[in-house]
């Protein structure tokens, strides 16, 4: 694996996330700047899933697409929960390392952490008048839950957490990327990331810098904006990305 050094690096992720893309790109030798773009809140109706996590062994599949919605899950109880009757799908290592973090078990992880393979591997089994729920954010792609609707399935997709960008974040954003030379790379695990970005500078201050996304459909995001994807790991995973950049050559 070649090495970062000195490469000027733009880390996107959420604060409570950052660290966890940072620290290899240090020590590859990158020179980090972390630039939260995103932040995780509460859903301004907090009651739907207070009473989803209620009501938790009413449901036969919980479906969980990102840490973030386990979190939130999770906070809804006090001290340690009891595994739900529900078995439990993921998408991602990291959504997977979240479940188990709080003491339960994954039921079924896909071959790639995108919706439509865990679509895939969850249409073998039987759906029909099975009861799903699916916390996520705010926004959200429909994918899974159109899909296991079309099954016979009844999903419950509730609002877990919403993205909102941190105070002062547009104008470090312009700062950073008003320097000259620009830096190298810029970072993003999430479609949210990109388009909070592109509000805050605008896509021609992005065209002369290197990008790298954790996966596909954070990149069509990026092409969305007439942008180039640099890097794109394989595996959709912090380590995957990071190993990407540091195989991109000039």
């Amino acid at each position: 694996m070649s090495s970062l050094c000195g490469q000027r690096i733009v880390v996107t992720r959420a604060p409570h996330q950052a660290e966890q893309l940072a620290a290899p790109l240090r020590e590859l030798g990158g020179d980090v700047i972390l630039l939260p773009v995103i932040g995780i809140v509460p859903p301004l109706d907090r009651g739907p899933l207070e009473t989803a996590a209620k009501r938790l062994d009413e449901y036969d599949w919980i479906v969980f697409t990102s840490a973030n919605a386990v979190v939130a899950l999770a906070a809804q109880f006090t001290g340690e929960r009891a595994r739900p009757r529900a078995r439990i799908a993921v998408i991602g290592a990291a959504t997977r390392e979240a479940v188990e973090e709080i003491g339960w078990a994954v039921d079924l992880l896909p071959p790639e952490f995108v919706a439509e393979s865990l679509v895939e591997a969850i249409a073998t089994e039987p759906l029909a008048g099975k009861r799903v729920l699916m916390p996520c954010g705010a926004v959200t792609r429909d994918v899974i839950p159109r899909a296991l609707s079309v099954l016979g399935a009844d999903v419950h997709v509730v609002e877990a957490y919403r993205n909102a960008p941190p105070q002062g974040v547009a104008e470090r954003a312009r700062q950073v990327f008003s320097t000259r030379p620009p830096p190298d790379w810029v970072t993003f695990t999430s479609s949210s990331a990109v388009e909070s970005l592109v509000k805050f500078v605008g896509g021609d201050a992005l065209k002369n810098v290197r990008i790298a996304t954790i996966g596909p459909i954070t990149s069509q995001s990026v092409s969305k904006h007439g942008l180039m994807v640099a890097a794109e790991p394989a595996e959709h995973t912090v380590a995957g990305l990071v190993a990407a950049m540091a195989r991109c050559r000039e």
